[in-house]
């Protein structure tokens, strides 16, 4: 499923990644820093190789170029219940609504599976407010606040 993203040029949409944009997301990565770009490869070769994967990955692309990248996967022994464990936009372009645009993405493709909950995990520190506000802004609610979780002092 392909999905042209609002309010930017037409030749921008959201859709599943294939191998041949890997070098493109670590560029992605790279700009971000959301995760080492070296650990890509590992991390997705389940939903490379595995056709019984139920891994989502999915990047906005501009020219058919990787402008994002996002992951969520099935959360362990629940039934209905996944976890976004990674999202984030090329530096030079946050800010534009292509983040929220791959939230309902997302959104989109759990619905239309049948699934049930979404977990969206980030850090309670000063530096991640504007994450916190982002899951804010589209009406994700605090359910809980697991202390230390990230590190010692990082809830």
């Amino acid at each position: 499923m392909i999905f042209p993203i609002r309010a930017t040029p037409m030749n921008t949409f959201i859709r599943k990644v294939n191998t041949s944009d890997l070098a493109h997301l670590k560029s992605v990565l790279d700009s971000i820093e959301l995760f080492p770009s070296e650990m890509l490869e590992a991390m997705i070769s389940d939903y490379f190789d595995n056709p019984e994967s139920l891994d989502i990955w999915f990047t906005a692309t501009e020219n058919q170029v990787p402008i994002s990248i996002g992951y969520c996967a099935p959360e362990k022994l629940t039934e209905g219940t996944f976890n976004l464990y990674a999202i984030g936009v090329k530096s030079d372009i946050q800010g534009k609504g292509i983040g929220s645009q791959m939230m309902h993405y997302l959104e989109s493709e759990l619905t239309n599976q049948g699934q049930r909950i979404l977990l969206v995990e980030t850090s309670g520190t000063e530096a991640f407010h504007l994450t916190r506000k982002f899951y804010e802004n589209l009406g994700y609610n605090k359910e809980a606040v697991i202390r230390d979780f990230w590190a010692q002092g990082e809830d």
